[in-house]
């Protein structure tokens, strides 16, 4: 099994722990005074002060415009729907609510994008067939 690593600019990172670490529940790795690590669903993340990655809607996926660049991870659907319940508890703003999109198609999917504080995209999906992730 690999794990992915991504590097990226947040503007605070007290802001940054609090929601990756407290909202999202994220395990804290390593850090400095001008970075940290995350234990990102079992992925490294690496935060470092600086300016957000530009972004913009132009992803057209099904029927909606997504932010691009984003990063995300995969769940199994039961770890998704925790989180998504969990999210719209704490009054998340969602910037695509947790919704399945091509039901009944090969790729079924459950998503929900948000952005972390220093406007940074991330998409987390979830799968009841992890087989699926990548169906045509």
């Amino acid at each position: 099994m690999s794990i992915f690593h991504l590097a990226y600019h947040v503007d605070d990172l007290d802001k940054a722990r609090a929601f990756y670490g407290g909202l999202l529940g994220c395990t804290e790795g390593r850090s400095t005074d001008t970075w940290v690590d995350y234990n990102f669903f079992g992925h490294q993340i690496s935060l470092h002060l600086g300016v957000a990655f530009a972004t913009t809607n132009t992803g057209k996926v099904g029927e909606h415009m997504v932010p691009m660049p984003h990063l995300g991870v995969i769940l199994p659907q039961q770890d998704w729907q925790a989180l998504a319940d969990h999210l719209v508890q704490a009054g998340l703003n969602f910037t695509l609510p947790p919704t399945t999109r091509f039901a009944n198609e090969p790729g079924e999917q459950s998503t929900m994008f948000f952005h972390d504080p220093a406007g940074n995209p991330i998409e987390i999906k979830g799968f009841k067939d992890m087989t699926g992730v990548f169906a045509t």
